[in-house]
């Protein structure tokens, strides 16, 4: 039976030191007005030059994220995977201040993740956005195009295309090429792709792009995954349709199940613009679509991967579950569970110890670069009745039966 409330596994690849210094930071980020003052200034500290990124580095930072290089996360990964946990690392490039030649560099940057993945034992998964090869207000036409006809998203997206001039269908074909160099490059070293979940008024041709990368190289094994967002009312039935075209057209759906990350902008803009909220009314809504999409992927793992990417503990469970109830293994080669780093370690090294295949979301970059990642951790921990106030209850617990 897996239980989340094992404190020894969960913190046992970390110090007395590292596990007083978690306490330290959570404890702080429990303290709203200190989020909410820390989130603004920190973002211009850093930009003005004044001496903060060393207090960065030995908290937020070290807490969340592997390392400024490729390099830096090696110690990071070694450590995770004595205690048999993988890592997905990612590397937030963003090509859109350098147009065309930024976006051709963010390919080389996304492959060089992938050669360096190949070469560690346990770094099986890398994520990509499209957001960093494709410009945004072009991602945005082609949405905005596809909402304006009805059928299938293969059918929308070849009717929009005759919309485009030609210079955008051209600029169109680049952001596939591009797509396909990163899927040929991770298919050639064995490493799979997670293409990340966008906003909802650019997600239609990021799914097309992923759905076209998936019948070309998810043949017979798992190179490219999409990531569906639960609090979206319509991602049940994406992932219902994605599925029959994966039977239709042969290949294999990878299914990265997350809840989601853009709740209140997605939320703002459909009161600003006047359209119906595309997020689920409340979060009993976005969990009951959540375990039926996992319970969707395990009941076709012939055809789908899945990976469980939750801190929820009743998803991890239920998907646990799922698996023993159809006597089938929890490491089956199918199903996946993942957890960001610095958060949710009683989730990741119980699953890691009870024999799942689990991962920890490793985040890696210049400080600068990696500033607003790590203000989004701040914000989303900053509520103590939810996920600090969990974490910063098992750190004490692991405190107090190591004496210390």
């Amino acid at each position: 039976m897996v239980s989340f409330e094992n404190t020894e596994n969960a913190f046992e690849y970390k110090s007395d030191r590292e596990l007083k210094r978690a306490a330290m930071l959570f404890s702080s980020m429990g303290y709203a007005p200190l989020v909410w003052m820390g989130t603004r200034l920190t973002p211009w500290l850093v930009r003005s030059g004044l001496p903060v990124r060393g207090i960065i580095r030995k908290t937020l930072f070290a807490q969340f994220v592997g390392g400024e290089t490729l390099e830096e996360t090696a110690a990071v990964a070694r450590k995770l995977g004595e205690y048999h946990v993988q890592v997905i690392l990612d590397y937030g490039v963003e090509g859109g201040n350098d147009g065309e030649q930024g976006f051709d560099h963010a390919v080389g940057e996304f492959n060089r993740v992938i050669d360096y993945a190949a070469t560690q034992p346990n770094i099986p998964l890398m994520s990509v956005k499209v957001t960093g090869i494709a410009r945004f207000s072009l991602l945005e036409k082609l949405d905005a195009g596809m909402k304006r006809y009805s059928g299938s998203l293969m059918k929308r997206y070849e009717q929009v295309l005759k919309d485009l001039t030609d210079a955008e269908r051209a600029e169109w074909e680049r952001v596939g090429a591009r797509m396909r160099l990163i899927a040929q490059e991770a298919a050639d070293q064995k490493v799979g792709v997670l293409v990340d979940a966008e906003e909802t008024w650019i997600q239609d041709p990021v799914d097309v792009l992923t759905i076209r990368m998936m019948d070309e190289f998810n043949r017979g094994r798992m190179v490219v995954y999409n990531t569906i967002q639960l609090y979206r009312a319509d991602r049940l039935e994406f992932l219902k349709d994605s599925h029959e075209a994966a039977e239709q057209r042969g290949f294999i759906l990878g299914a990265k199940l997350v809840r989601g990350a853009y709740m209140e902008k997605e939320r703002k803009r459909a009161a600003a613009m006047g359209y119906p909220s595309p997020i689920q009314p409340d979060k009993e809504a976005t969990d009951r679509d959540y375990d039926a999409g996992v319970e969707f992927c395990i009941d076709r793992l012939d055809r789908i991967s899945l990976i469980v990417a939750s801190h929820n503990e009743h998803s991890n469970l239920h998907a646990v579950e799922l698996l023993q109830r159809k006597g089938l293994p929890l490491g089956h080669p199918h199903v996946h569970f993942s957890q960001l780093y610095g958060m949710s370690d009683n989730i990741t090294f119980n699953l890691a110890k009870a024999g799942c295949a689990v991962s920890k979301y490793l985040p890696f970059g210049p400080i600068g670069d990696v500033v607003p990642y790590l203000m989004r951790r701040a914000q989303e921990n900053s509520s103590m009745s939810g996920q600090t106030g969990r974490e910063l209850g098992l750190i004490r617990k692991e405190m107090k039966r190591r004496g210390i």
